[in-house]
């Protein structure tokens, strides 16, 4: 009986020692992930400051729920009906204006869209959204009835030239949707991918 109570009287002794090694080994690695992490978000941060170029493309891709899958360029968009946009801003969330544009030209995403012809099965059929998706993974997104039924998708443009002279480090073609109040958070350079999806 004495060595079974001396047995219960170590092991309880030995036991919280044993949480407290866990608990001070874990610490370097705890440590070490906030590390790790503050570094990802500082890379993220300033991801474009030195190598903007590595996310230019020539070409944009129209996919998914579409009947026509396309892919576009610079010289495809200006065989369409081209439009002259004159004199706006590209203003951030927080009210700032981050530049201003004093003519662009471009295409209407609508006109896009419809070109590729969303799969729709009859005129009732309208539940999709449409993202429009950068190189770098920034996203706009887009409901099929704002597109499409309302006074919005008549100012969603593809614009691929700024004051007379073809878009270069902001990519060869940019999405600006003009009629929204702050332009800046559906500005998405580096366009790369329209994808057209139904909604499940």
């Amino acid at each position: 009986m004495r060595k079974f109570l001396k047995f219960i009287w170590v092991v309880a002794m030995t036991y919280p020692m044993l949480q407290c090694s866990k608990s001070e080994a874990a610490k370097p690695e705890v440590q070490s992930m906030a590390h790790i992490s503050e570094n990802i978000s500082e890379k993220e941060n300033h991801k474009h400051d030195d190598d903007d170029w590595i996310y230019v493309n020539k070409e944009i891709t129209v996919m998914g729920d579409v009947v026509k899958p396309l892919t576009l360029t610079v010289d495809s968009l200006k065989k369409m009906n081209v439009k002259k946009i004159k004199d706006f801003d590209i203003v951030c969330q927080s009210g700032i204006s981050k530049s201003h544009i004093e003519s662009t030209k471009g295409v209407l995403l609508t006109e896009i869209v419809e070109k590729a012809k969303i799969a729709q099965k009859d005129h009732t059929d309208r539940n999709f959204y449409i993202v429009a998706r950068a190189s770098d993974d920034y996203k706009a997104t887009f409901s099929w009835a704002e597109l499409f039924n309302n006074p919005t998708g008549d100012k969603v443009y593809v614009v691929f030239e700024q004051n007379g002279n073809p878009l270069k480090e902001k990519g060869e073609m940019i999405l600006v949707s003009l009629s929204d109040t702050k332009t800046g958070p559906r500005h998405v350079k580096w366009l790369k991918n329209i994808e057209v999806t139904r909604v499940q």
